[in-house]
């Protein structure tokens, strides 16, 4: 192969790369536990751009419980973004399957 396009498809690629990243900024996935009483969602980078918790999951005496719903619906945007990301990538990448250690463990 040429070493012209060698560096061609290094420079296309980078700049995909660069795209994509910009682009998990702007994705969303809302996760949610106990009967939508807590909700977390987060964007492509995994940080969390808000939560809700209904007042009836607030209860003083049960504080453990109201963890637990938060570390599950947590859990569950997490999951539901990664099956977004993995679409997203696969598109970006013309339908190729890419291997889940190539998308950093995604």
């Amino acid at each position: 192969m040429n070493p012209m396009d060698i560096m061609k498809n290094l420079q296309n690629l980078q700049s995909k790369m660069g795209e994509a990243q910009e682009k998990m900024k702007t994705l969303r996935a809302e996760g949610a536990s106990g009967g939508d009483l807590v909700k977390v969602t987060i964007d492509g980078t995994m940080e969390v751009i808000s939560t809700h918790i209904d007042p009836i999951a607030v209860d003083p005496r049960d504080v453990k419980m109201l963890e637990e719903l938060i570390g599950a619906a947590f859990t569950d945007a997490v999951r539901k973004m990664r099956e977004i990301l993995q679409r997203e990538m696969s598109q970006m990448a013309g339908g190729m399957n890419i291997p889940p250690n190539l998308m950093g463990g995604l």
